[in-house]
């Protein structure tokens, strides 16, 4: 499919708690391809609040895109022109969070009943900014769900000068469900994503939600200009170990999942000298061997340990070392069976 530079084949979704300096690290050991996101930053935070807390990262993060919460064009500029010179690589608009607590300040998926009021806050950060910027929705609001609402909106923010739209192929039910229920209920239409792209070829269309494997995220590459995974990548982060393979054609990748704990150990020990608290970076590494042996065993002893506040970086050590001997143990006895 066209896309606009092809960075954005695969990314990983913008996650509250979760996509935070420390797990986009980790996901970067795995792939080198992935574009990561961080967690959505408003724009009082920025303005008002602690920048190195909220807006820090690692360099081997690149490409890396904040995502601002936000309904203000003259605030969005500002912080978009902090988060060019902080050394992000793209600016998102977060019009798809349905939380109650963002909506009260017009933040997140409530925007989409004002394309204008976004379109003006892209135009302002356009005006601002030399990198790109992008808009993450859904399909519709409430009953705000045709696919002519849908039209309507990609149509007034493009003419602000978006060329790269991440669609969540859901809508958001802003009154009576839970954000958890936001991502499960309302049912999946891909084909309305499908549709902007077919309308709107020269667009870089983005699609998420539901996706969890590197077979779908294929198919739907037939359709649409990149994918976008959320909570699958953080829970199962070693499927980011296939992106580069599978979507950008490099060769297989020659390390294992424990090749890369011991490697995300050494980030964990050079931030534990600098003040952070282990459980802040391990937690992030729970799932890091899901459905291999020794994986449950690797999850427990984190959560039991690392949580503590005396835990050290010797503690994720143990969890490895755990690893290491089920596999050990594991190629043993396949090696006796053998004989």
């Amino acid at each position: 499919m066209t896309s606009n530079d092809g960075l954005r084949r695969f990314s990983v979704a913008p996650m509250m708690d979760w996509t935070d300096r420390n797990y986009r690290y980790l996901a970067r050991l795995l792939s080198k391809h992935t574009y990561l996101y961080t967690e959505m930053v408003t724009t009082g935070a920025i303005i008002h609040g602690d920048r190195h807390r909220f807006l820090d990262f690692n360099t081997e993060e690149h490409p890396v895109a904040v995502q601002l919460g936000g309904s203000n064009p003259d605030e969005l500029k500002e912080c978009a022109k902090i988060c060019e010179d902080w050394g992000y690589d793209e600016i998102n608009l977060n019009v798809g969070c349905p939380s109650d607590r963002v909506q009260n300040n017009m933040i997140g998926a409530c925007l989409m009943g004002y394309p204008e009021r976004v379109a003006e806050c892209v135009a302002a950060m356009r005006s601002a900014v030399s990198i790109p910027v992008t808009v993450k929705h859904r399909i519709g609001i409430d009953d705000q769900d045709s696919e002519e609402f849908l039209l309507n909106f990609v149509r007034t923010v493009k003419a602000a000068g978006c060329s790269t739209f991440i669609i969540h192929a859901r809508k958001a039910i802003l009154k009576g469900l839970s954000p958890k229920e936001n991502r499960e209920i309302p049912p999946l239409i891909y084909p309305r994503a499908y549709m902007i792209k077919q309308t709107f070829p020269e667009l870089e269309i983005i699609i998420n939600g539901g996706i969890k494997t590197m077979d779908e995220s294929e198919s739907h590459l037939q359709e649409v200009d990149g994918v976008m995974i959320g909570r699958e990548a953080y829970q199962r982060p070693w499927m980011l170990a296939d992106v580069d393979h599978r979507l950008f054609h490099t060769p297989p990748p020659s390390f294992s999942a424990t090749d890369i704990g011991y490697q995300f150990l050494e980030y964990i020990e050079r931030n534990y000298q600098n003040g952070v608290a282990v459980w802040h970076m391990a937690r992030h590494a729970l799932g890091l061997f899901h459905g291999q042996k020794g994986g449950k065993q690797f999850r427990r002893y984190l959560s039991e340990n690392a949580i503590k506040r005396t835990a050290s970086p010797t503690v994720f050590r143990e969890a490895l070392d755990i690893v290491s001997s089920y596999k050990q143990s594991n190629s043993l006895n396949t090696a006796s069976e053998a004989v």
